[in-house]
């Protein structure tokens, strides 16, 4: 699943896996998506802060069944 910074700043869950700017992707599975949010992962990757409201959208799609 894809995680995307926009050029403003701002940092969202790429369903679709197109939208422009600084991507970083992680596994679908919940340990993976918890085990990056506790590490930090993705802010290191992307170089932003990733809100909490991403990780619930990759959870939700997580449990929807990639």
């Amino acid at each position: 699943m894809r995680v995307v910074r926009g050029s403003d700043g701002s940092v969202a869950f790429d369903k679709g896996g197109k939208l422009p700017g600084r991507g970083a992707y992680v596994c679908a599975a919940a340990t993976c998506i918890s085990a990056s949010q506790k590490a930090k992962k993705l802010d290191r990757s992307l170089k932003a802060q990733v809100g909490p409201e991403v990780y619930i959208a990759l959870l939700a799609q997580s449990e929807a069944g990639v």
